[in-house]
């Protein structure tokens, strides 16, 4: 509106000036000779006559454009009022508008809070119907396939039960069945080693049971492990191969939320190695089919009181009191003036132990028999490390302590004569230990896992599968413990998931033990080779089996043969497969073959008879689910 009024404005002041223009008189040399005022004041001329009539004009022009300008102005500051009204109107819905759009936008958000909370109901309700049909499934399943029984606060799982079928073909016969007795592989010319036997069992089926009860501060097990490898008085093959059924494992365990755990019971020892950490069920057993193993495997299952803490993720310590037992000494060479050696006393029906394994004589003077009467428990402590790169280490230590009663004034030559007596009889305890460590990694992906243990030390051949030797005897009858090793090393092929290829090659040794007799200056001791009485010259000759002719006949020690253990080896390669492993158990089959090797201690003569044997067995399994 201002704009417009400027305009007309304008407009006016240009007319104006064109009309004073046009009045101007014209120049000079055009203009008429002036008339004499007298003629002017009496009449007007047309041409004043006509520019009176436009100046009269301009004026009511002039006069009109005033009024309007007048009106435009009294509009101008309407329009001026009529703005600022607007202003403040539009001003006040400004503000409303924010408030409105505050409003809206509060609103906007509760509705997609509430579209969320929908969507999360949905979502929910989906989840619960999968969570309860899931339910509903693990329910239906541990009906119809129950992984573990329930009974009253604990658990019961059959794991690790199976039945098994199994066959071992020696060629050269030890009289044994599926486990090998390491030490009796037939020198190459006895009797035994000139027939081969084949044996079929049943007998290293497995019931186990785990009883387990979990707490929010404590876990209780019971473990039970058995098989029918154990012999009764009546045991035999004539007819219904009756064997009865022996404890493999009994034991019960405390274990607590901040890592320690209490075991107790007949276990596997804990100098035997382990997979995952020190976790009793968890012991690294090589794959064989035999149940002795291969030798220079470290292993015992005894009586036990263990005390195991988890330091961290990574390292494990424990400490165990286990059950002690001397293997039977061993004496070569001279023994005249040797005391009479008490180190142990037959089975007591009574106490229940087999009263059958009595008396022995042996080349040892005195009494031997099979309970040695032992001073305190063997002692084993070990440390088990599992690094972030990979493997499972470990480090431990043994401490044994063999006992025996002398008896000075009761030689063989006194008790030969019947003057012996116990006059000056006293006890004496001898110690001995060993240090053991073992390493086992995956490696290539986890394709292939390499082991590698062993043990070193003195008295130490009980913890390893031959039982080749513990100790020998001195001059003055005190027991002698004998320098021992193991060793093992293990390959294992995972090839596929059902199908498994081991190889093992472990040993066990016994050192030479030289000692002087104190009365006739011989030598005596463990595989002695300087003394004519030590010889192994009839070793090469076939005996004539024991017995009176007929059909009842034994195989029998060749004479002259002293034939002192010095090794015990063994190779073996096998195999597992798993032909069905699902939800229902697994069935698996296994060939193995062993070629194993007895070394003796030569004699003077640097005749060192060894027996070999070639051992081919097989397994047919079913595992409980």
């Amino acid at each position: 509106m201002n704009r417009n009024a400027g305009k007309k404005i304008l407009v006016m002041v240009l007319l104006c000036a064109s009309v004073a223009f046009a009045q101007e008189p014209a120049s000079s040399k055009h203009a008429k000779p002036k008339p004499h005022r007298q003629n002017q004041s009496r009449e007007k001329t047309a041409e004043q006559i006509q520019l009176e009539q436009t100046n009269q004009q301009l004026l009511d022009n002039m006069q009109k454009i005033q009024a309007q300008m007048n009106d435009m102005q009294k509009q101008l500051q309407q329009a001026q009022k009529d703005a600022a009204a607007a202003k403040s109107e539009a001003a006040e819905a400004s503000r409303k508008a924010e408030g409105v759009e505050q409003a809206t936008t509060a609103n906007a958000g509760a509705v997609n809070t509430l579209q969320s909370a929908v969507t999360d109901l949905k979502g929910n309700a989906v989840s619960i119907a999968e969570t309860i049909q899931d339910g509903q499934k693990q329910t239906k399943a541990a009906i119809e396939h129950p992984d573990i029984l329930h009974y009253k606060g604990i658990t019961l799982s059959p794991a690790g039960s199976f039945t098994a079928a199994e066959t071992v073909d020696r060629n050269h016969a030890t009289g044994g069945d599926i486990p090998t007795a390491w030490t009796s592989i037939p020198l190459t010319h006895s009797d035994l080693a000139q027939t081969s036997e084949f044996f079929g069992s049943g007998r290293q089926s497995r019931l186990a049971l785990m009883a387990e009860s979990k707490g929010v501060h404590n876990t209780f097990r019971g473990y039970f492990e058995m098989d029918f490898l154990g012999s009764g008085t009546n045991s035999n093959n004539n007819q219904s191969n009756s064997y009865v059924m022996r404890q493999r494992q009994i034991w019960g365990q405390l274990e607590t939320a901040s890592g320690w755990s209490f075991s107790g019971g007949q276990m596997w020892s804990l100098a035997t190695e382990y997979k995952s950490g020190l976790t009793l069920r968890s012991e690294a057993t090589p794959q064989s089919i035999d149940p002795n193993y291969v030798p220079g495997f470290v292993w015992a299952r005894q009586y036990g009181f263990r005390i195991t803490k988890q330091v961290n993720p990574r390292l494990w310590a424990a400490a165990s009191l286990e059950n002690p037992q001397t293997l039977t000494p061993v004496v070569n060479g001279d023994v005249t003036g040797l005391p009479l050696i008490l180190w142990a006393s037959p089975g007591a029906n009574g106490g229940n132990y087999n009263a059958a394994a009595n008396t022995s004589n042996g080349s040892t003077p005195g009494l031997l028999t099979t309970y040695s009467m032992n001073a305190v428990p063997d002692f084993i402590a070990k440390v088990a490390y599992e690094p972030k790169w990979g493997g499972h280490y470990e480090i431990f230590g043994v401490s044994r302590f063999f006992r025996a009663r002398l008896y000075p004034n009761a030689t063989k030559a006194e008790i030969a004569a019947g003057t012996a007596t116990s006059a000056g009889a006293y006890n004496d305890t001898e110690a001995g230990g060993g240090i053991g460590a073992s390493a086992r990694r995956a490696v290539l992906n986890k394709r292939f896992d390499l082991g590698l243990k062993g043990l070193w030390g003195t008295g130490m051949g009980r913890y390893g599968t031959s039982t080749i030797a513990d100790v020998t005897a001195r001059p003055d009858g005190k027991l002698s413990p004998l320098h021992t090793w193991s060793a093992l090393s293990t390959v294992e092929w995972h090839a596929t998931p059902r199908f498994d290829v081991y190889m093992n090659y472990g040993g066990d040794y016994v050192k030479r033990t030289n000692y002087t007799n104190l009365t006739t200056g011989n030598p005596l001791g463990y595989g002695v080779g300087t003394i004519s009485s030590y010889t192994n010259a009839g070793c090469n000759t076939e005996p004539v089996p024991t017995g009176t002719g007929g059909t009842t006949n034994y195989p029998t020690t060749p004479s002259s043969c002293s034939a002192t253990n010095r090794d015990i080896q063994e190779f073996t390669v096998g195999y597992w497969y798993d032909f069905y492993k699902g939800a229902r158990g697994r069935f698996r089959q296994g060939i193995q073959y062993g070629y194993a090797q007895r070394k003796t201690w030569a004699d003077l003569n640097g005749l060192a008879p060894e027996g070999l044997d070639n051992i081919f067995e097989t397994s047919f399994r079913y595992y409980l689910p």
